[in-house]
């Protein structure tokens, strides 16, 4: 009886560990996330700073302003970067799609 009590509070235990590192792995992912989309941020404002300078020392401020376009092509990607690292975690979350479900099915 004592032996099967133990080996019930053991699978216990082990479930709720197996959640806590789930929850740990989750958390990492979104801290990678985050701090790639502040890197590739910081990189998008730097080589675009660059290319306004090209356009304006080598053509002028009358002329076409060409960075327009790498800008507006690259902000698109940094715009999903960003969604995807501070508000993705909220759309894709599996585990919230499932208590959803769950709660769809007993109603």
């Amino acid at each position: 009886m004592v032996h099967e009590q133990k080996q019930k509070y053991s699978f216990i235990k082990s479930i709720v560990m197996n959640t806590e590192q789930q929850r740990d792995e989750e958390l990492w992912q979104m801290a990678k996330a985050r701090v790639g989309f502040r890197w590739s941020f910081i990189s998008y404002f730097i080589v675009n700073a660059f290319l306004v300078a090209v356009w304006f020392f080598r053509a002028g401020p009358e002329s076409y302003f060409w960075p327009i376009w790498p800008m507006m092509g690259w902000g698109i990607g940094i715009a999903f970067q960003y969604f995807h690292a501070f508000h993705g975690n909220k759309i894709t979350s599996t585990r919230q799609e499932y208590e959803k479900l769950k709660r769809q099915k007993q109603d």
